[in-house]
């Protein structure tokens, strides 16, 4: 009898991730897939993206919504006290024999504790990153210690899994799924991505996401000027925006960037959410990524493109040479503009490699949950490294 896997998404950046996987699930044919939708999915201010999965062709099992109508503590406090409650409620009715997740974010955390609770296996992609300007990092380590199989982008990734008291046999370094659509989707031509985000592109262009530093209070609002400021005075530039997610203070954020965008509709696009398959098409023809997404580090050494990365959410990430971390100040981020179009970081884009693998991570995972989760259980023990001698 197939065992069921389910699988959990609560963002449209997480889903766009997993979705080589989802395809792998389905098509290798050893599993019976559930999908649950929770978090900004459901939001209408995020875009309401679970009909992008709907349009996919996917059929979605199980709709938990937990995102209140506040971005402050105390409202996503509330939204994962309600995430615990509806997950446990969902996972009665679905009876998964394992429950797949991605990533750090509180939606996630909430759905991997009732899973804890309800005795259920949990299989975790991306644990052992370090982002240290986020209150996710802890959330991250926490998933890490209630799961069962690890699946992780990087050895150096794999080794800090383990140094939590994870068995080694269970930790795997499969490189980051987000190359896997790199691989798998046909991008848009240039005409056809101009028509599908309403702008003709410049001589220079920018794609922009900046998400909140979490575990730093107040800084949001200026260090989002800044960057507007650095970014109203690049010439010949057009910069396509794509907005924050359900965060502390992302509503601000995106406030701002809808602000600033409308004052010159020819350079400036914002999206709620581009999709999959517009985002990685957009990393074709801009010349980097600038802000603070985890896309910049991942992905868009991939695409040979340079990556602005500003502030401290991503601090402690491993990174290619094409990374140019700068402070959220407007001289450090023009200075890293600066650097990025001179003639000595275009000589190195070309020639960096991507740390994160090599776009086969969907197939990977697949295999080794197949050999693997066979009469699994939730009990485990933690692994002590040998002693120093």
């Amino acid at each position: 009898m197939k065992k069921t896997v389910c699988l959990v998404t609560g963002s449209r950046a997480e889903y766009g991730l997993l979705r080589p996987l989802i395809e792998e699930i389905i098509s290798e044919g050893s599993f019976t897939l559930q999908l649950l939708v929770t978090g900004s999915h459901l939001s209408p201010e995020f875009g309401l993206t679970y009909q992008e999965i709907e349009a996919d062709g996917y059929r979605i099992d199980e709709k938990v919504e937990v995102i209140m109508s506040s971005d402050s503590p105390i409202g996503i406090c509330k939204s994962m006290g309600l995430g615990l409650i509806s997950f446990s409620e969902a996972y009665a009715r679905l009876q998964p024999d394992l429950l797949i997740v991605l990533g750090d974010r509180y939606e996630i955390f909430s759905a991997v504790s009732a899973a804890h609770i309800s005795r259920i296996p949990v299989a975790h992609l991306h644990g052992g990153e370090v982002t240290e300007g986020a209150f996710d990092d802890a959330l991250r380590h926490s998933i890490t210690k209630m799961s069962h199989f690890h699946f992780t982008s990087t050895e150096a990734y794999r080794r800090r899994v383990i140094q939590l008291g994870e068995n080694p046999d269970r930790v795997f370094n499969v490189g980051a799924i987000g190359l896997d659509n790199m691989l798998r989707l046909k991008l848009m031509s240039r005409e056809e991505f101009e028509t599908a985000i309403g702008m003709k592109l410049n001589h220079r262009n920018l794609l922009c996401t900046f998400h909140p530093v979490t575990l730093e209070k107040n800084t949001s609002v200026q260090q989002v000027k800044s960057l507007l400021n650095v970014l109203d005075q690049q010439e010949d530039t057009n910069v396509i925006f794509t907005k924050t997610n359900a965060d502390t203070d992302g509503r601000i954020i995106n406030q701002l960037i809808d602000e600033f965008t409308r004052k010159d509709g020819n350079r400036f696009k914002s999206f709620v959410s581009l999709g999959q398959l517009r985002y990685l098409s957009a990393m074709q023809y801009v010349d980097a990524v600038i802000g603070n997404s985890s896309s910049g580090i991942i992905e868009a050494p991939g695409f040979g493109i340079g990556t602005v990365n500003i502030g401290d959410r991503q601090t402690g990430r491993i990174k290619s040479e094409t990374v140019i971390d700068c402070e959220p100040a407007e001289t450090a981020i023009a200075s890293a503009l600066k650097t990025l179009y001179s003639p000595e970081f275009q000589r190195l884009r070309k020639q960096a490699t991507n740390p994160y693998g090599d776009g086969q991570t969907a197939p990977r995972v697949v295999s080794i949950l197949r050999e693997c989760c066979s009469g699994q259980t939730t009990q485990k023990k933690f692994y002590d490294l040998a002693p120093e001698s």
